[in-house]
């Protein structure tokens, strides 16, 4: 039968979908009012909209179903997600069930690698990840603690000198560890022997 009115059918409800109420996704057209959540029915837009072959999910429905499981793929970072869509009819589990004994991975992924090789900070001896990595003296240090090992001055890469793994602001290290005399590590006088 031909089709009169023109316009694509709605890849939701099969409904001829006119030039003025449609929304195009992954080659198929939808009525405004159809651009839904597969799972949770929530409305989408360009910017929300998460297509799988010819499913279309909001951002976090999709990540629930498709996305990476485990520990550090939650909802913000470090969280384990134990949300796994049953209220919203996903079927997350694929193949047999779960052992009740877990298993190592005899194949590490990159993720469980660098979780391995976090590096120190030589100051408090904890862990420094990137989002606070200040690099100096060659090594890895806390922006908090990133100061003058005499002062506690805060440092920057332009003020900041380091001698024995230690870092320090240019005028203490000039004061302790810089030439002595006349015009040098804020003294007014040499200093007489005795």
């Amino acid at each position: 039968m031909p089709n009169w009115g023109g316009g694509a059918k709605c890849g939701a409800c099969e409904k001829t979908v006119y030039h003025a109420e449609e929304i195009q996704c992954n080659g198929r057209s939808f009525h405004k009012t159809c651009f839904l959540c597969m799972a949770c029915r929530k409305a989408l837009d360009s910017t929300t909209v998460a297509a799988h072959e010819s499913e279309i999910y909001c951002k976090t429905c999709y990540g629930r179903k498709y996305g990476p499981k485990g520990i550090g793929f939650g909802q913000g970072a470090g969280c384990l997600s134990t949300d796994t869509g049953d209220h919203l009819g996903l079927n997350l589990q694929q193949g047999s069930p779960k052992s009740s004994h877990p298993s190592t991975p005899t194949n590490p992924s990159k993720f469980a690698k660098k979780m391995v090789d976090v590096d120190k900070c030589p100051r408090c001896g904890k862990s420094v990840y990137a989002a606070e990595k200040i690099m100096g003296g060659g090594k890895p240090w806390h922006k908090t603690c990133f100061r003058c090992a005499i002062c506690g001055k805060s440092l920057e890469s332009t003020n900041v000198t380091d001698k024995d793994g230690e870092l320090y602001c240019k005028v203490c290290y000039a004061k302790n560890f810089g030439p002595k005399g006349i015009g040098f590590g804020g003294l007014t006088q040499v200093e007489k022997k005795e």
